[in-house]
C-alpha cells in the first residue's frame, strides 16, 4: 500500500531522477545496464508510492557497493538446473541485477515448460518485489517474486528476532482491469513506520512491536534502542503478538518465504543474513531470492483467465461498503493509482533524501541537476 507523505516533499520529474541515479551507479563501476536497472527499480518504487524502498535507499546500495560488500559487477552462475527450475549463485553482487536475470531466465523457461522457478543465493537487497513479478504479465504469464531479509521479526511467543520482514509479490494478468498485484510484508508493519513513529515521539498502535520481554509495546524509541543493540524485542509478525489475531500465521508466511529462498537456494536463512563476520566486522549479506513464472497457456485460454479476473476484480470493488467507506480496493489498485498520478506530476522526495543526492553527487562528481 502507498506510505503517506509529510506534505513537504520535493517533487522530481521521474526520468530525470532515474538517469542521475543511473549515473551515480556507474560512477561507482557499476557497468550502465546494470545501473539502469538498479535506477529503475528504485524509480519504480517511488512511482508506485513505496517510499520506504524507491531512492531513499541510494545511500545504502552506493555504500555497499564503494564498501565492497556489494559487487559492482553482478555476475549469476549456474549452480542447478532442470527444465523447470534453475538455482543461481550472484556472487555478492546487486540484487535487482541478480533478480531481473533470474525473472528473465524464469519467463523463457516457463515459454517451453510452461512454468519455471528460479532460486538465487549470495544476492543483496533487491528493492521492491512486485518489480519482478510484474514482468511476467506481458507475456500472459503470472508472476512471483519472494525475497528473505534481514533478521528482524520476533516469531510468535519468541523474544528476539529470528526471522525478516520477509516479503512476497503476485502479479496476474488482467483485460480491462487494472493487474493483480499483490505486494506485501510478513511483517505487520516495516521497521521504517517505527521510525517514523520515533521521531515523531508518538505512540505506536498495538501489535506493531514488542519490547525486550517479548510483549507488545507502543515505545517505538525503545525498539528501534532494542533492535539496535539487540537487547530483544523487534516488529511482529503480520497479526500480531500471539495467535489471537493471526500473528502465527504472519510467521508462518515469513517462515515460508525463508524456505523457499534461503533454504532452498542453499544460501542463508534466518540470523544467518547479514551476519557479521568474526571479527564482529560487516561481511557480504547472502540475502536469497525466488522468481517464478506461469504461463496462462498450461491452464486454459488465457484471455479466458483475464476475463474471469476482470469480473471478479469488479464483483469484489461493487460490493456493498462499510458504513462510512466508499471504496473497496483490490491488491495493486493504489498503487497504480500512484503510477498515474506521480507519471505526470513527478516523484514526490522527502526532503533529507534530497540533501543526499546532493550530498552523493558532489562526493562522487556526478551532475545533479533535478532542481
Amino acid at each position: 500500500m502507498p506510505e503517506a507523505l509529510e506534505n513537504n516533499e520535493i517533487w522530481i520529474d521521474a526520468n530525470k531522477l532515474r538517469d542521475f541515479v543511473a549515473a551515480v551507479f556507474t560512477r561507482v563501476d557499476v557497468p550502465p545496464e546494470d545501473a539502469w536497472v538498479v535506477a529503475d527499480n528504485l524509480v519504480a518504487a517511488d512511482l508506485r508510492g513505496v517510499h520506504s524502498h524507491g531512492v531513499a535507499r541510494l545511500e545504502r546500495y552506493v555504500k555497499g557497493v564503494r564498501d565492497g560488500l556489494i559487487k559492482a559487477r553482478t555476475e549469476c552462475t549456474v549452480v542447478a538446473e532442470t527444465a523447470a527450475a534453475v538455482t543461481l549463485d550472484a556472487h555478492d553482487g546487486l540484487g535487482q541485477v541478480a533478480a531481473k536475470r533470474a525473472m528473465e531466465l524464469a519467463i523463457a523457461k516457463a515459454k517451453v515448460n510452461g512454468t519455471c522457478f528460479v532460486t538465487v543465493r549470495n544476492s543483496n537487497h533487491y528493492g521492491i518485489a512486485a518489480y519482478y513479478a510484474l514482468m511476467a504479465l506481458e507475456h500472459d504469464m503470472i508472476g512471483w517474486s519472494m525475497t528473505n531479509s534481514a533478521p528482524l521479526v520476533v516469531p510468535t511467543f519468541g523474544r528476539d528476532i529470528a526471522v525478516g520482514t520477509n516479503p512476497l509479490a503476485v502479479a496476474a494478468p488482467t483485460l480491462t482491469e487494472r493487474p493483480f498485484v499483490l505486494d506485501m510484508a510478513t511483517s505487520t508493519v516495516p521497521r521504517g513506520k517505527v521510525e517514523v513513529y520515533q521521531r515523531k515521539e508518538k505512540t505506536m498502535p498495538a501489535g506493531w512491536a514488542s519490547d525486550e520481554t517479548g510483549k507488545s509495546t507502543g515505545d517505538a524509541a525503545r525498539v528501534i534502542d532494542n533492535l539496535v543493540k539487540r537487547r530483544g524485542g523487534g516488529l511482529l509478525p503480520l497479526g500480531g503478538e500471539g495467535e489471537l489475531y493471526g500473528g502465527h500465521k504472519g510467521y508462518g508466511l515469513s517462515l515460508l518465504i525463508d524456505v523457499l529462498s534461503g533454504v532452498l537456494a542453499g544460501g542463508a536463512w534466518g540470523t544467518h543474513l547479514y551476519e557479521p563476520g568474526p571479527d564482529g566486522k560487516a561481511k557480504p549479506a547472502n540475502v536469497c531470492h525466488l522468481l517464478g513464472a506461469m504461463d496462462l497457456r498450461g491452464f486454459g485460454d488465457p484471455t479466458a483467465f483475464k476475463q474471469r479476473l476482470d469480473t471478479y476484480l469488479r464483483e469484489l470493488k461493487g460490493a456493498p461498503k462499510a458504513e462510512g467507506h466508499q471504496r473497496i480496493y483490490v491488491a495493486g489498485e493504489k498503487e497504480w493509482e500512484c503510477l498515474d498520478d506521480y507519471s505526470k506530476r513527478g516523484v514526490p522526495v522527502h526532503p533529507k533524501t534530497v540533501g543526499t543526492m546532493r550530498f552523493i553527487a558532489g562526493d562522487l562528481g556526478v551532475a545533479y541537476n533535478l532542481d
